[in-house]
């Protein structure tokens, strides 16, 4: 694969809420970017017909299409489901195309997947790519480092009606900077639900609690609970355009690398 002064980017999952978010963001930054592909499901009712439409803009001469070129695209960006991402993956490792990848919900096999591909491909794999959350993990760590096994430590979040998988990707993203902070593992300490007769809270977990309704982009908190006091850490989004802003951002960093496995300190500068 050839990089072109300009990074050719192509969106999966183009027709969705995120996807065109995604395509917005490519041509917000300018002149930097060129957008080259958007895809989607080979039965979306919309094949064959130009994204500007979407934003009662000029023809950009970009149509949804049920596929993308090797030899179009430079990077590829996706937030759709699991499923569809690692058969993208496939293809990706197979030409050599870059991907930012910002899909949620991966079982085992799949992370397995993800790990294996870093070998063939530049990859950038985030539950979240805002800035604010990148750095709230940073002072998730740093408190959980602070106040050690004195506070207990809960992560609450809330989204959207329509996801589909719990905990959200950022929350486990969160849950992992407190684990990393405390010095202990993430899934031995991790409590995912409680409903009865649970008992007292065990010393050192870590909860999660998942809320889901109406329009909520997306809200996350940690609370550190102690013994007459109470620190908590929020980050409310109310704007996709957070995610798809650093999602094109890690575009444009990955454009061009070697194969491997890229974090967002590689992206957020």
């Amino acid at each position: 694969m050839s990089t072109h002064p300009r990074p050719r980017i192509g969106i999966l999952g183009a027709g969705g809420r995120m996807g065109r978010t995604l395509i917005e963001a490519v041509w917000a930054a300018g002149d930097g970017l060129q957008l080259a592909a958007a895809v989607e499901s080979p039965q979306h009712p919309e094949l064959g017909r130009d994204v500007a439409d979407w934003f009662a803009s000029p023809p950009s001469g970009v149509v949804l299409a049920a596929d993308w070129s090797a030899d179009a695209v430079d990077v590829l960006i996706d937030f759709t489901r699991p499923e569809a991402t690692l058969a993208s993956l496939r293809q990706a490792c197979q030409s050599g195309t870059a991907m930012v990848i910002g899909t949620t919900g991966f079982d085992a096999e799949g992370r397995r997947a993800l790990d294996a591909a870093t070998a063939r491909i530049a990859l950038c794999e985030s539950g979240n790519f805002s800035l604010g959350i990148h750095l709230l993990q940073r002072l998730v760590r740093e408190a959980a480092a602070t106040l050690g096994g004195d506070f207990d430590i809960e992560i609450v979040e809330a989204h959207h009606r329509h996801k589909v998988d719990a905990p959200s990707g950022t929350a486990l993203m969160l849950g992992r900077a407190a684990a990393s902070g405390a010095g202990v593992d993430l899934e031995a300490r991790a409590v995912y639900a409680r409903q009865g007769h649970t008992g007292a809270r065990a010393r050192g977990s870590l909860g999660f609690s998942t809320v889901r309704g109406g329009d909520v982009v997306g809200d996350h908190a940690v609370m550190f609970l102690g013994d007459g006091e109470r620190l908590e850490l929020t980050h409310k989004a109310s704007s996709r355009m957070n995610f798809a802003r650093g999602a094109v951002r890690a575009a444009q960093a990955l454009a061009g690398k070697p194969a491997g496995r890229y974090g967002l300190d590689d992206v957020f500068r």
